[in-house]
């Protein structure tokens, strides 16, 4: 049944959503191994003008039933839904009628198969805003996963310095542990996420922190491991290891398990 239903499928579709400024464009160029721009089209397959998209990119607008693919790894589809913050109600009405309309959808292929949700750490003093927990209490994803990316953990290696400075140490001696301080505070703070959303009525199937994303060669194998971990079913899980381009170990791996 799997392999009936996994032949009907054609890419494997990501709704990526969250708060604005969390970096979310720089994740799909990795997972992509791009360092350009997707193409952009509609909900009918039709190529947008990319002027025009730019153009609205740029003033922070998205259309969440847009189509952004990169030419480098075209199994991908993702949407991008617009920043949104605790008060926006139109916008996260949008995103909550797209949800709901592409988990259960009849056309197989314009289902989504996971949501990546994005917190980025540049924010860290506010992790989980009302924003989020409206989120989690209100958005039934059905059978979908939604996966918390925690993004832009480098932010906490200033923070730790400024820490370790404030504690009495040298520049040099903060320097030599903010390492070790950095990942104290995202232990911390990922903690910190996992309590306040675990008590929320659709809490996320998942976790990942995600850092140096600004790198070119940056590993997205983490992240493919923890979106395959969650998919409920084994065709979605064979459909995104074989389209993703981050690691010949995942496909390796999953090859000997199933």
């Amino acid at each position: 049944m799997a392999n009936e239903y996994l032949k009907k499928i054609e890419r494997f579709r990501i709704l990526v959503t969250g708060r604005a400024n969390a970096g979310k464009t720089t994740i799909l160029q990795r997972v992509c191994n791009s360092t350009g721009k997707p193409e952009i089209f509609d909900g009918k397959g039709n190529k947008i003008d990319s002027d025009v998209v730019q153009g609205t990119l740029t003033r922070g607008y998205h259309n969440i039933q847009h189509e952004l693919v990169f030419q480098s790894n075209p199994g991908f589809v993702f949407h991008d839904s617009c920043g949104f913050e605790a008060g926006s109600t139109q916008q996260f009405d949008q995103m909550k009628h797209f949800v709901a309309d592409h988990a259960v959808t009849t056309r197989v292929n314009e289902r989504i198969h996971a949501i990546w949700f994005c917190i980025p750490m540049t924010d860290s003093h506010r992790t989980v805003t009302a924003a989020e927990q409206k989120f989690f209490n209100e958005c039934d994803t059905g059978h979908v996963p939604v996966i918390v990316l925690v993004t832009k953990v480098d932010a906490l290696y200033l923070m730790a310095i400024r820490e370790l400075l404030d504690g009495g140490l040298t520049i040099a001696e903060a320097k030599a542990r903010a390492a070790e301080k950095q990942g104290e505070l995202l232990e911390k703070w990922l903690g910190y996420v996992k309590h306040e959303l675990e008590m929320c009525k659709f809490p996320p199937k998942g976790y990942i922190s995600l850092q140096k994303m600004h790198q070119e060669d940056a590993d997205c194998t983490p992240l493919m491991e923890c979106t395959a971990n969650v998919l409920n079913e084994e065709g979605l899980q064979k459909l995104l290891i074989s389209t993703q381009q981050a690691s010949i170990g995942i496909c390796v791996k999953y090859a000997v398990n199933k």
